[in-house]
């Protein structure tokens, strides 16, 4: 079966930026096998600046040679043209075009029809469309239109376009002690040319309050003006998420706090185009925390050899009963505890806490980790140990006296 004719034809052509391109001078001297072969060629060649064919000065607007790809978070643009290939007047012409994605089938456009299209006019449209999806899209291009008979007539044109990952995102979680989450997280830039990182932002998640350790304490980034990332080059974004005061006090939901929330990545190419990727939710392993909790919530930095401190603790208990601990005091290298070990504690209701006081006498300068506390539940028979609780400087007292002068 023969293809049916039709009194018009369809035209689609990808919107692009022209591309920078740079001279690559290749000389030779004149006794070499080559001769002045190179020299001439280099002469002739148009992005070369005459008179200083040897140097390269700048670059140069190339128009695109070949198809150019198109990452996830751009922007597709496209010219549509339809044209008669008759003498004679067509009536009714519409376009529609469609964008099939591996998911959903997307409308772009839909103009109203063109009454009549006469031999030297067009029917033109552009469209805009921000890629979401990577993977294979099919731009679905479909004409209808009224031939001369007055026949109703129309044709279907399929484009296969590839979106591409434009950026690999790869990140890392650290808990602290504190209850704070450290994101570390390293964009690379794995397109074909060069990118400008126009924004790196962490939108969290309502359970975190979040700041961002990429900038110095007057406002500015601390990379510089620009964040320009060559192809395959890695750049490394730290941020802190600070869990909201109301987790503090249920250790179940702070445990269960896993959805750290998104990031908001704006970038530009070499010309200006703009690009947007957002990343999925970002999980973390949450903490296992027991029914009972020891933190630190008061311990100086600095401390005299010898020179009892103290500090406070906070007992949280985040059980269903109200519980009676024992506290147990054991010594660490170069820190002895001054008080009574052994001794219980006041009742703790469930889900309150309890501050108490604690003394230590430091034996040996230099940085002191505290340790050696236990919580023992005699109802239970179980122990709750607790290291690393803190660090301390220890310093002699004239090392004290030096700092102050």
């Amino acid at each position: 079966m023969e293809p049916e004719e039709h009194f018009v034809a369809l035209k689609v052509m990808r919107l692009t930026r022209p591309t920078l391109a740079s001279p690559l001078p290749v000389t030779s001297d004149t006794k070499d096998l080559p001769g002045n072969l190179l020299n001439e060629a280099l002469q002739k060649d148009s992005t070369t600046v005459p008179g200083t064919e040897t140097l390269a000065i700048g670059q140069f607007l190339l128009l695109p040679q070949n198809p150019v790809n198109i990452y996830l978070g751009e922007t597709f643009s496209s010219y549509i043209c339809v044209y008669s290939e008759t003498e004679q007047i067509v009536n009714n012409v519409a376009v529609k075009v469609d964008l099939q994605t591996s998911s959903q089938r997307l409308a772009l456009s839909s103009n109203p029809a063109t009454a009549a299209l006469n031999p030297d006019d067009t029917v033109n449209v552009v469209i805009h469309h921000e890629v979401k999806e990577i993977g294979a899209h099919i731009l679905v291009c479909e004409v209808s239109y009224q031939a001369p008979s007055g026949v109703s007539m129309s044709f279907r044109k399929f484009f296969k376009i590839m979106v591409l990952k434009p950026l690999d995102v790869k990140t890392k979680f650290y808990n602290a002690e504190n209850d704070d989450v450290y994101l570390e997280a390293q964009v690379q830039n794995i397109t074909s040319g060069p990118i400008c990182l126009e924004r790196v932002s962490l939108d969290a998640s309502h359970l975190f309050n979040v700041t961002c350790l990429n900038m110095t304490p007057s406002g500015k980034s601390v990379f510089g003006r620009t964040t320009l990332l060559q192809p395959q080059s890695i750049c490394q974004f730290l941020y802190c998420l600070t869990p909201d005061p109301k987790l503090f006090n249920d250790l179940k939901l702070l445990s269960g706090a896993t959805n750290i929330g998104k990031l908001d990545i704006i970038w530009r190419s070499n010309l200006g185009e703009k690009g947007r990727l957002q990343t999925s939710q970002l999980q973390r392993m949450g903490p296992d925390y027991q029914d009972i909790r020891l933190s630190v919530v008061q311990l100086p930095n600095f401390v005299i050899l010898e020179n009892p401190f103290a500090f406070k603790c906070r007992i949280l208990n985040n059980s269903e009963r109200n519980v009676e601990l024992i506290l147990a005091l054991e010594d660490r290298e170069g820190i002895t505890w001054s008080g009574v070990s052994g001794k219980t504690l006041k009742s703790i209701s469930a889900h309150s806490t309890l501050d108490i006081q604690l003394k230590v006498v430091p034996l040996i300068p230099g940085l002191r980790t505290l340790g050696g506390i236990k919580l023992y539940d005699p109802l239970l028979k179980r122990n709750y140990p607790y290291e690393d609780l803190g660090q301390v400087f220890v310093m002699l007292k004239n090392d004290l006296i030096s700092k102050h002068m």
